[in-house]
């Protein structure tokens, strides 16, 4: 029996420590961490007078009512409410004052530690550049036939070269001389004859129609029928393009020498890639007046546009977007007159003109400013800025118009012309030149901002 109860004794001991022993309570999940939604405000983009602001957001609940504030230079500031449907929002701040520095930031309506402000942006907008230039203008020829110049080149300070045709009255069986580029220096202007005979140019001296130099050495010159590399004293023809040619070359725009383009008449585009000419068919018969091409910094590509019309003629006009050997048509506004001449800083404001002087900041954007005759009643041969803030215009009748972010000016003293036109102008490191004809002259203008003006 004691054995017996010593059994059972031992049982009823596991049996009371199995059931008194408990597993520990499961633990609780941890609460879930708080999401504080962030805000990030950064510049797009700044012109003289406007502002773009991108807004990008994470972990907002849409929508969500926002406040956008501008802090000014005077001290004030203004607030835009909101309501926020998207991550990212681009802001359009207009009515701001040229080289003035304003911040922004965007709040929430409900201001708390859970809803904390953008970051501060600070910007600056553009300044405006000077309208007030002085002007020194050459004449060549005149006594015989009719001169003119074309285009112009600028490689540095003391090596310009212009050409086009000018003829010098002699002594000779002619009684002329025929020059077709005058050369500067640095100290003074030279008429040149540049030598263009050989398998593709049946004249020794020809009218030269356009010039791009891409350096000293490697500067690309047509007479319209065919392309010649000029070193500053000869040239070497490349006839590989003149069988590609539906129409004369215009003009030549040139980002090296392994990516050349020029236009012309009936549509014509034709490509150099650094070994072979290929031809692009443009989708237009028009005449191809100019192009221009810049760097898209977003992309990584070029972007190269060219203006088509047949001035004088017709009032079609178009504007050709070059990618490669693909072209698309970017959209003329209604109350567009035909084109002559294009120049641009990718996405941030772009310039055409021929009949009127049209702009807009964005290629996308639909609509060009302007209408015909609110710059000007002449026809714009060319167009050549610096920078967005500082663009210039030269036409008919000596017609000379500057850009500077903000205003036009016009009606320029002393560079008027009486029966001419300018037909190019280039502009570099403050160096302004001008080509072009008046009666039976070549001209040449060159100006220079006046200092300590504004």
């Amino acid at each position: 029996m004691r054995i017996a109860s010593f059994f059972i004794s031992l049982f009823l001991t596991l049996f009371i420590f199995s059931c008194t022993t408990t597993e520990p309570p499961d633990k609780e999940d941890p609460p879930d961490p708080v999401v504080i939604p962030s805000l990030g405000l950064a510049e797009d983009d700044a012109h003289c007078t406007e502002a773009w602001l991108k807004l990008t957001s994470e972990d907002i609940e849409f929508p969500a009512e926002l406040i956008l504030r501008q802090y000014n230079p005077s001290g004030d500031s203004l607030s835009f409410q909101f309501s926020l449907t998207t991550d990212d929002t681009l802001f359009y701040i207009d009515s701001l004052l040229p080289g003035q520095g304003y911040s922004f930031m965007v709040w929430f309506t409900a201001t708390d530690s859970l809803h904390p402000p953008s970051n501060k942006l600070s910007v600056t907008t553009m300044d405006t550049t000077s309208h007030d230039f002085t002007f020194d203008m050459l004449t060549f020829g005149g006594e015989t036939g009719s001169s003119s110049l074309r285009d112009v080149a600028i490689i540095d300070e003391n090596n310009i070269w212009a050409v086009g045709e000018i003829f010098i009255e002699d002594t000779s069986s002619l009684g002329y001389k025929k020059y077709n580029a005058v050369h500067w220096d640095g100290n003074s202007w030279s008429l040149e004859q540049i030598y263009f005979r050989g398998e593709c140019s049946l004249v020794e001296y020809p009218l030269l129609k356009s010039i791009w130099a891409i350096d000293s050495e490697n500067i690309l010159i047509t007479n319209g029928g065919a392309i010649g590399w000029f070193d500053g004293h000869t040239v070497s023809l490349d006839c590989g393009m003149n069988s590609l040619l539906n129409g004369a070359v215009n003009e030549i725009w040139a980002s090296d020498e392994d990516n050349i383009y020029l236009v012309g008449n009936d549509g014509a585009i034709v490509y150099y890639d650094g070994s072979l000419w290929q031809k692009i068919e443009s989708g237009t018969e028009l005449n191809i007046n100019d192009i221009w091409g810049d760097y898209n910094g977003k992309t990584g590509q070029w972007e190269i546009l060219a203006v088509a019309s047949n001035y004088g003629s017709g009032f079609e006009k178009e504007i050709l977007v070059i990618n490669n050997s693909n072209i698309t048509f970017n959209s003329t506004s209604e109350q567009m007159w035909p084109l002559l001449t294009v120049w641009f800083v990718t996405n941030r404001q772009y310039f055409v003109a021929g009949s009127g002087i049209y702009q807009k900041r964005e290629l996308t954007d639909l609509n060009w400013r302007n209408d015909p005759l609110d710059l000007t009643e002449y026809a714009t041969t060319s167009v050549y800025g610096i920078n967005i803030n500082d663009v210039f215009c030269v036409g008919a009748f000596g017609d000379f118009l500057h850009y500077n972010g903000v205003s036009w000016k016009d009606n320029y003293q002393g560079i008027k012309l009486s029966n001419g036109s300018y037909t190019s102008i280039y502009v570099k490191n403050d160096i302004l030149v001008a080509t072009g004809g008046n009666n039976r002259n070549a001209i040449i203008l060159t100006g220079n901002r006046c200092m300590n003006a504004h």
